[in-house]
């Protein structure tokens, strides 16, 4: 089993930064992969960005150029930097991981239990 706890989310007005972190524990051996998701109210839940162990990543068009996705030394954390943000990046934030970077975008296994991210106008 696999567990994935997330950190760092809050308010922020529109045009600041957040950095969200994500740590997994329990059988990681496995996960290759990290990345993050969000879901906004009456929305779809969508791939913000995902990262391979190997350092390919890979980002949703709506952020290119204004978030990062990053691992740490460990392999079992992950970083979101989300600068220039703007009020429509209100969501609930989500990192995921699975055993390679095309599973975490088509749907990955294991989820954390989300971080609220508010931007305000």
């Amino acid at each position: 089993q696999v567990q994935l706890v997330e950190s760092g989310g809050g308010l922020v007005q529109a045009g600041g930064s957040l950095r969200l972190s994500c740590a997994a524990s329990g059988l990681i051996s496995s996960l290759n992969a990290m990345g993050w998701y969000r879901q906004a109210p009456g929305k779809q839940r969508e791939l913000v960005a995902g990262i391979s162990t190997s350092g390919n990543s890979i980002y949703a068009d709506s952020v290119k150029g204004r978030f990062t996705i990053s691992r740490g030394n460990a392999k079992n954390t992950v970083y979101l930097q989300m600068n220039s943000l703007k009020p429509e990046d209100t969501s609930v934030y989500y990192c995921a991981a699975d055993r390679n970077l095309p599973e975490v975008a088509r749907g990955p296994r294991y989820w954390g239990q989300g971080t609220q991210v508010s931007v305000s106008s």
